[in-house]
Order: C-alpha cells, then sequence, then structure tokens
C-alpha cells in the first residue's frame, strides 16, 4: 500500500509536468508573461505552469496586501507636507510587539503639545505587519504599505523615520483605489463643516 501511495504523487507530478508543455505551447509562450497571464496563474482551474519567474515577473499584489505601515500627507500651497498624523499615540498603544515610537511636536513659544509629530518611528525588523495600526487610526493617517522588497544586506536601516514613512495621498489612490474612495467620500462632510 505504500508504493501504491507513493505512485499516485508521482502520477499528479507528471501529469502537471506533462500539463505544462501542453497548456503553454497550445495558448502560446508568451501568453504567460504577460500581466493577464501572470493573474491567470493565481486562479484555482490554472492548467500548466502556474508558477511565476519572480523578479522576472512581478506578483500580482491583491488590493488587501499588507505590509509595512506609512503615513499619509498631503502637500500645501507651499508644497510643505501636512501629515493627517496628530500623534495621539493610538497606533503605539494597540501595536502588539510595541515597534512604534512617537513624539508629539511642541509650541515654541508656549511650550505646549500641538497636534502634529516631531518624531514617528517604526522598527521594521520587529514589525508583524498586522495592520492594527492603520485600522485603529481615528484619523486616516497610518496605512498598510504593498512594497515588500525593502531587503538590504545591512541591518542598519531597519529603523523607519518619519520622512522616510510618509507617502502622498495620490500613492494610496493608486494601491488601494476602492477604498481610498469610500475615505475620501466619508471625509467630505467633515471637511465641509470645518470649512464652513
Amino acid at each position: 500500500m505504500i508504493g501504491f501511495g507513493i505512485l499516485k504523487g508521482l502520477a499528479v507530478t507528471l501529469k502537471r509536468f506533462f500539463q505544462t508543455y501542453l497548456v503553454s505551447n497550445k495558448l502560446g509562450r508568451k501568453h504567460y508573461f504577460t500581466p493577464e497571464g501572470i493573474e491567470s496563474r493565481y486562479q484555482a482551474s490554472t492548467e500548466g505552469i502556474f508558477t511565476i519567474q519572480y523578479p522576472e515577473e512581478p506578483p500580482v499584489i491583491p488590493e488587501e496586501f499588507r505590509y509595512i505601515p506609512f503615513l499619509l500627507y498631503e502637500l500645501n500651497s507651499e508644497g510643505v507636507r501636512e501629515y493627517r498624523c496628530t500623534a495621539c499615540g493610538i497606533c503605539a498603544k494597540v501595536c502588539p510587539p510595541q515597534c512604534i515610537w512617537i513624539t508629539r511636536q511642541t509650541d515654541p513659544t508656549t511650550g505646549r503639545p500641538v497636534p502634529h509629530p516631531a518624531e514617528f518611528t517604526i522598527d521594521i525588523d520587529i514589525c508583524m505587519n498586522c495592520g492594527f495600526c492603520a485600522e485603529y487610526c481615528p484619523f486616516d493617517a497610518i496605512k498598510m504599505d504593498h512594497d515588500f522588497e525593502l531587503a538590504s544586506t545591512t541591518r542598519v536601516n531597519n529603523r523607519y523615520s518619519l520622512e522616510q514613512l510618509g507617502k502622498p495621498v495620490d500613492y494610496y489612490a493608486k494601491i488601494r483605489p476602492g477604498n481610498y474612495l469610500r475615505e475620501e467620500s466619508a471625509r467630505a462632510p467633515k471637511k465641509q463643516a470645518e470649512a464652513g
């Protein structure tokens, strides 16, 4: 009986092996290396070749993919970054591995805290990409990124500062278009109330 199981498994492997050549020759080899062909290989009904040749073929990243968090900012009329973050610290409190550190700015004349981050640091070696920081942020200031190619040969650049974490709102609209439109429609009444 043990030998029959091995033969059965080998038959599945050989079937997949021959399908790779039959299907790729029938549809044309170039079909597999187009974006549509790469996306078709992610389906459960895929026949033939179903692996991608990374890094030559980029993987199709789903909209809900999450990796290192980033902070959203908008450029004002003078071209200065205005972060949505108010340095409330909720993201640092809900972070399970405690890899987020925030320092709030202070007004130089009065010495009172101002709702802007002076420092915002995330240690990406500790971050487990859970997305709690983005989930609990009441100001939609922190979101999860799709950029997963962050490997380096040193261990020095493992802490990302405010400047490295900041990305424009347009970038978020490209990676999460449906989610961005829902959030902006929800923010529109608040902006009108503040303006009026």
